[in-house]
């Protein structure tokens, strides 16, 4: 085939454009790291996985939420520190540990305020949570409405079992860096040592302490029960577990991905809540089987020690009223 000199430059030209154009460069993914302070098999862990894999579909790839588990951004104070400074994007805490921030999210942490997980979640789906998200707005986070449930505490031990409030005087005990359990626990007459998730296997290991307080799926999770052979199904304290967003960085979402975000995390909080509460009624037999020893306590001689203690009263004076009211309107009166 002849191809004249016209048709010749027609395509070295178009050929030319062809290779100056500049190369079609797809969107860069918008990054979440979450970290969270617990394994990688926790349901709290596996639910906010789901989450992530949701919101990347629902956003055709536009939001890549990206979960490190188990301490590897740091353990809570370092994490905290860093959302703050937005140097991560988005933390899981609990709200024990959180109130060293925010004072109002302990709220959901009085000793023996719940008799059901769904008592708690009551409180902070309704006027007791809306007064506590606000707070933490002016903290400068941004909370996902629903909190999620990490549920029941109950204390274990090493050397014996706690059957009464006596059995806890002068006990020493890890409890986590939270101004709430610091608190009970000196009310009921142990002595409290706060330490980090991150160091609580080896300092149970090394007998730095004898015993902590966890709910059942941390302690199997964490595999406390290889360094503890009693536990007491206190219920002393139900924590919940908030999903943090540094403001700034949530502020500069665009609406539609904010959207996107929250309603996922709010519909995977419920589908935690079940997963968690599922799990820990199973855990009992698993962690039997596993050799550590239960007990059923009477728990209303723990509350009355509280009461006499001024445990109630203090922390309701703390509070205020506003939010101490909108606590009882689901737990009846405390104090």
């Amino acid at each position: 085939m002849t191809i004249t000199r016209k048709q010749f430059l027609f395509g070295a030209v178009a050929a030319a454009g062809a290779l100056a154009a500049p190369p079609v460069i797809a969107a860069r993914a918008t990054v979440i790291r979450l970290g969270l302070d617990i394994p990688l098999d926790h349901p709290i862990t596996v639910g906010a996985v789901a989450a992530g894999k949701k919101i990347k579909d629902a956003t055709n790839g536009e939001v890549d939420v990206q979960v490190f588990a188990n301490n590897q951004l740091g353990d809570d104070t370092h994490m905290m520190s860093n959302l703050r400074s937005g140097a991560m994007q988005m933390m899981g805490v609990g709200d024990n540990i959180f109130a060293t921030l925010v004072p109002s999210a302990a709220i959901d942490n009085i000793g023996f305020a719940f008799k059901t997980a769904e008592m708690a979640w009551k409180a902070l789906d309704g006027k007791a949570g809306e007064i506590v998200c606000a707070d933490i707005e002016k903290a400068g986070l941004h909370p996902m409405r629903r909190i999620w449930d990490e549920g029941f505490r109950e204390i274990t031990t090493s050397t014996k079992q706690i059957n009464t409030p006596e059995d806890l005087h002068g006990f020493k005990m890890r409890v986590p860096p939270s101004p709430i359990s610091l608190s009970l626990f000196q009310s009921l007459g142990a002595s409290p040592v706060t330490i980090n998730a991150a160091e609580l296997y080896t300092a149970l290991q090394t007998h730095v302490v004898d015993g902590q307080e966890n709910p059942l799926a941390n302690i199997e999770t964490m595999k406390l029960d290889q360094v503890q052979k009693f536990c007491s199904l206190t219920n002393h304290m139900w924590v919940g577990y908030w999903m943090l967003v540094n403001g700034p960085f949530w502020a500069g979402l665009p609406a539609d991905q904010r959207k996107i975000i929250a309603d996922t995390f709010d519909a995977q909080a419920l589908e935690e809540r079940a997963a968690n509460q599922k799990e820990d009624a199973s855990l009992e037999e698993v962690l039997t089987r596993q050799g550590m020893q239960f007990a059923r306590p009477d728990l209303a001689a723990f509350q009355a020690a509280l009461t006499k203690s001024g445990f109630y009263k203090s922390w309701q004076a703390k509070f205020g009223p506003p939010l101490w009211e909108a606590l009882e309107s689901v737990t009846g009166p405390l104090a």
